[in-house]
């Protein structure tokens, strides 16, 4: 199953789209950014929208379980670091991003733990851990 160039790139565009309004919604309206402050804003969600398009893409096309998951911590640490750029810009004295940030991250610990776990457990079963094979496994 391949995901077709027009699809992805739509993908980037809406999630782009999204940073922008966001933006322009949720910025304090005393805050007026410098212009070294919107390169780095631009270019930190340029990054974003990368790592998040490369885990989304990485995740639809790969059949193998153990590089799906590793496209979903793509897309969690792309979206801790979306959480960080809004908390350093928007609110400098206020945590909220990091702590947000440090739940997703014992959160994704938890489940990449409990996810290997099921892996191993069924390449111990099945010889396999192709996402495709999953539907002809009997239990």
């Amino acid at each position: 199953m391949g995901v077709s160039g027009p699809v992805w790139a739509l993908t980037i565009v809406v999630i782009g789209a999204l940073m922008v309004f966001d933006y322009v919604f949720h910025v304090r309206e005393t805050h007026v950014p410098t212009l070294r402050e919107a390169v780095v804003w631009s270019a930190g969600y340029v990054g974003i929208a990368i790592l998040f398009g490369i885990g989304l893409v990485g995740f639809l096309t790969r059949r193998n379980l153990i590089t799906m998951l590793m496209s979903i911590e793509l897309i969690l640490n792309s979206v801790n670091i979306n959480f960080v750029v809004f908390n350093k810009y928007l609110y400098p004295d206020k945590l909220e991003g990091v702590f947000f940030t440090l739940f997703i991250i014992a959160i994704a610990a938890a489940e990449a733990a409990v996810a290997i776990a099921i892996f191993i457990n069924l390449y111990r079963n099945f010889h396999s851990i192709d996402a495709e094979a999953t539907d002809e496994m009997k239990f």
